[in-house]
């Protein structure tokens, strides 16, 4: 059973992902949530951006450890791009990555402070993914440098297809990257084994 305390950070993953960061208040948090009007701040003695870096938090161990529970390469790939396929069908194309959301909108020059521990945030998010992935794909025999190198393609690959996908209201671009980013992950070359494509 969660906290309200963990209600609140999972609401506001949930809410970046489909409004956006600037958008999300602890107003709507607190709905969200279910959470007593009182407990932000005794939660979140940090306010509104201590919430939105756990929230990313959040996410990002939430989607490690889903990559992380598959068998294979092309299993993790598969999950990943299923599971988003269902959240934008479930929210009418609106469910994109909160990670991605904060990364975006985290840039205000009028609060440096703010916008530098969402970013340092984001990016600790996105290296944890490319981590998670390098390790499966070395895992399945890929030499370390080529499964990083893909792992970073991967990342990026997917995150600009849930874009495209959100921005056209169609999966085509999700299905597209997914059948080529598959060809390059289940076909990877054991260490020392040489080329063979």
């Amino acid at each position: 059973m969660t906290t309200p305390r963990e209600r609140m950070v999972i609401s506001a993953a949930l809410l970046i992902r489909e409004r956006g960061a600037h958008p999300t208040a602890i107003a709507d948090v607190l709905e969200h949530s279910g959470a007593p009007r009182g407990s932000a701040y005794h939660y979140f003695p940090g306010g509104r951006t201590q919430l939105l870096c756990e929230a990313v938090d959040y996410a990002a161990e939430f989607m490690a450890e889903r990559l992380a529970r598959a068998a294979s390469g092309p299993e993790a790939l598969d999950d990943l791009f299923d599971y988003y396929r269902k959240q934008l069908q479930r929210s009418d194309f609106r469910a994109g990555c909160p990670v991605v959301a904060v990364a975006v909108e985290a840039g205000d020059p009028a609060k440096p402070d703010q916008s530098a521990a969402l970013m340092d945030r984001a990016a600790a998010a996105f290296s944890r993914w490319r981590e998670v992935i390098a390790q499966r794909l070395v895992a399945d025999g890929m030499a370390d440098d080529a499964a990083s190198a893909l792992a970073t393609l991967v990342l990026s690959s997917f995150e600009g297809a849930i874009v495209i996908a959100r921005a056209s209201r169609n999966l085509e671009t999700l299905d597209l990257v997914q059948a080529q980013l598959h060809s390059l992950v289940g076909r990877q070359d054991p260490v020392g084994k040489g080329a063979s494509r």
